[in-house]
């Protein structure tokens, strides 16, 4: 049996003319900035005394594999589910990055029949956001050098520069790169890197801005580097904070689009999960809570990184927190975790199954244990799946209290989400968020809040610190940057810092080797193992598929 790909399912659809997807949430025609006949930005300004009243529902899932999970398509297919059972509902989801659609992952629109559309505009350019944040971010970046050409009156240490320019390409030939060569005129000769821009601070100052003002306070925090003397030099200090506003005014407005069913869909912002904070923009989220009767929005990766960051850093800054979590797990992903090949997983293995299945419960028991949130468990249907295989994730999660539900989003749209949309309105209705918890204060010292992470989402040793990390605490400490919420990167496909340590592994410790500040943001990112900020791409990049015609239709996107 032969399956349409994912765009060519996209491209099927008939969309409908942005301003009827707008007319769905009582959206002013005033209150659109039109980007062509199919995508709009949303004025915040105008919608900003609005109060929320819509129960929020986050979306995440177990630890990633080859086998994949669908997050995304869903959190789509979910959306369109509430909206087929009488729930007006808004889809929230992260803007694309480039360097996954042109290396490993590809696109991020959701799949199948519960997808984002345009599909390829969102895909690729969209409407400029990334390129605005490249923008402020090596503005700042210049004029820093700028600085230090022009004389250095802030006596800035070239050899303690913490600032990095960016790209959003996976490109690892930049990662490490001496800048500065040709002479005096040409600036000072020092070490650089390069970043992929949805992990630059730029990408959380503005997914975590609450308004244009906000924007531009936090810009002017953002540390670039120390003077000679181990004072911080900030954004403000060189006068740039202004300047990168003026090129975000439009970037921090979220993006509206639809899904093939025409449910509203607002995307923006997209910080990745295992090195950045992982969440769609506080803006986005706030304006759906605001617009419909259910939100349902994503965070990336496996809860113990996308969750863990959305409920410990954007809701505690955001002052709002989930009626109900669903977590996304396939059989096919389990049975991976359990050690079967990738090209075995199609067979029913029961015995890896049971083997995998640590995962999805730790995952299920950090939610509802660590955070006291209600959840779901939504199994990504296969053709694949057995009967058997379906019965004893069941009744594993029944153990946990908590039930399982059939997705078929991705072969049946949101006709395939109903029973899963039915028990997340009884979550929301029927059980209480009230017990909503952090997994650690504030006020705890900065190896504290490693440790709470690690020892509560990880379920680790604990944490080793580098000596460099060690001494990079110490610092940060004396400089009053103790009191903000950590921003952990790692790798995304184990509890560990380890990506081969499957399942839910035990009795290993999370090394720390970087502790740094992001002031702007307003959190510490601790990185952790081989973990890097800048992708490369694979032997075999997705860009070598994607094709255009003479008449501009797209190919090989998926």
């Amino acid at each position: 049996m032969s399956y349409k790909s994912d765009i060519e399912i996209a491209q099927e659809c008939t969309m409908l003319p942005i301003q009827q997807v707008a007319d769905q949430l009582g959206v002013d025609p005033e209150q659109l900035e039109l980007y062509g006949r199919y995508k709009a930005k949303l004025d915040i300004h105008a919608m900003k005394d609005m109060p929320r009243k819509a129960k929020l529902v986050l979306v995440t899932a177990i630890s990633p594999t080859p086998a994949g999970e669908g997050k995304t398509t869903t959190s789509v297919g979910l959306a369109d589910a509430l909206n087929k059972v009488g729930k007006k509902s808004v889809v929230c989801l992260r803007e694309p990055s480039l360097g996954p659609v042109f290396g490993v992952k590809g696109g991020a629109a959701g799949g199948g029949y519960a997808q984002v559309v345009p599909m390829e505009d969102i895909n690729l350019l969209f409407t400029g956001d990334f390129h605005a944040i490249g923008i402020a971010n090596n503005l700042l970046a210049a004029m820093l050098d700028n600085h230090i050409q022009q004389g250095n009156e802030l006596n800035i240490d070239v050899r303690r520069i913490t600032w990095k320019r960016v790209v959003d390409m996976n490109d690892r030939q930049l990662r490490h790169i001496v800048c500065g060569m040709g002479g005096k005129v040409n600036d000072v000769p020092r070490e650089e890197g390069f970043d992929i821009t949805v992990a630059s601070e730029i990408m959380a100052i503005l997914c975590l801005a609450s308004d244009l003002m906000d924007l531009k306070q936090r810009l002017a925090r953002i540390v670039v580097g120390y003077t000679r003397d181990d004072k911080p030099i900030t954004a403000h200090d060189l006068k740039a904070e202004g300047a990168m506003t003026a090129v975000l005014k439009d970037a921090i407005k979220p993006n509206l689009v639809q899904t093939l069913e025409h449910t509203p869909a607002i995307i923006h912002g997209g910080p990745f999960a295992n090195i950045a904070h992982g969440c769609n923009s506080i803006q986005a989220t706030e304006t759906a809570l605001k617009l419909s009767e259910y939100t349902v929005t994503e965070a990336g990766f496996a809860a113990d990184l996308g969750a863990e960051k959305f409920l410990d850093i954007k809701c505690r800054m955001a002052g709002f927190h989930p009626d109900a979590v669903v977590i996304v797990a396939t059989v096919r992903a389990l049975k991976y975790h359990g050690g079967v090949a990738k090209a075995d997983l199609n067979q029913e293995h029961l015995e890896a199954l049971e083997k995998g299945l640590p995962n999805l419960l730790q995952h299920v028991d950090n939610i509802k244990n660590v955070f006291g949130l209600p959840c779901v468990v939504a199994i990504n249907a296969f053709p694949t799946d057995t009967d058997a295989e379906l019965k004893l994730v069941e009744e594993k999660c029944r153990e946990k209290g908590v039930n399982v539900r059939l997705s078929e989003v991705w072969a049946k749209g949101g006709e395939g989400g109903k029973a899963l949309a039915e028990e997340v309105i009884r979550l929301c209705e029927e059980e209480s968020s009230d017990s909503f918890l952090f997994s650690y204060e504030l006020d705890d010292s900065i190896e504290d809040k490693l440790n709470a992470i690690a020892t509560k989402i990880y379920h680790a040793d604990g944490v080793e610190l580098t000596a460099a990390a060690k001494k990079q605490v110490q610092q940060l400490t004396q400089l009053g940057f103790d009191k903000m919420p950590i921003c952990m990167a790692k790798t995304q496909y184990s509890f560990s810092d380890d990506p081969a340590k499957l399942g839910a592994p035990r009795g290993f410790k999370i090394t720390v080797r970087e502790v740094k500040v992001n002031a702007g943001a307003g959190f510490l990112v601790a990185k952790t193992g081989d973990i890097m900020t800048m992708p490369g791409l694979p032997k075999v990049p997705a860009a070598e598929r994607i094709d255009i015609d003479e008449t501009g239709k797209i190919t090989g996107l998926f």
